[in-house]
């Protein structure tokens, strides 16, 4: 991803050169073309183009902006209610995930997202220990955080 990056800037910076109009119009046309040159060329590039992994770090984000605003919500539902009436409990996650950075970005999102804590790791990175504030099921939270996080993880780590 980097090197096809860096080869765009390169283009777009020889686009600004040979023009001469130093602008950020000129900048963002030879970005453009030199997009359009990565994506023809990017069957001799290594790795997949890298729009394609800008898409799904972007879709990242915005998964995780809809998980905590929604955790956020819950736990504020969970204080301003008059009886307190949780099941916090703690369940084992079984991650697919073989990188430790794949694994160490599901555990941050994990801890992030308010109502959930990793409070450990497996050393094969197989399992991650969950505590939640409030799970009725940990099937359920399970197949939530496969759903959500980490199959978005897997699109971004793709070669």
């Amino acid at each position: 991803m980097s090197f096809q990056l860096m080869i765009n800037v390169l283009l777009a910076f020889l686009w600004v050169f040979m023009n001469g109009d130093f602008t950020v119009g000129t900048f963002v046309t030879g970005y453009l073309i030199g997009l359009v040159a990565v994506y023809v060329l990017r069957n001799f590039l290594p790795g997949r183009f890298y729009i394609k992994r800008l898409y799904w770090i972007i879709k990242l984000f915005f998964i995780f902006i809809i998980e905590l605003t929604k955790a956020n919500l819950e736990v504020v539902r969970i204080v301003m209610s008059p009886k307190i009436d949780i099941h916090p409990g703690f369940y084992a996650y079984p991650s697919d995930l073989e990188e430790e950075w794949e694994v160490a970005l599901l555990s941050t999102l994990i801890t992030l997202t308010p109502g959930t804590v990793v409070v450990a790791i497996s050393e094969d990175y197989s399992n991650i220990y969950i505590h939640g504030l409030d799970m009725e099921d940990a099937d359920e939270e399970i197949e939530n955080i496969k759903t959500s996080f980490e199959n978005v993880i897997k699109e971004v780590s793709k070669p």
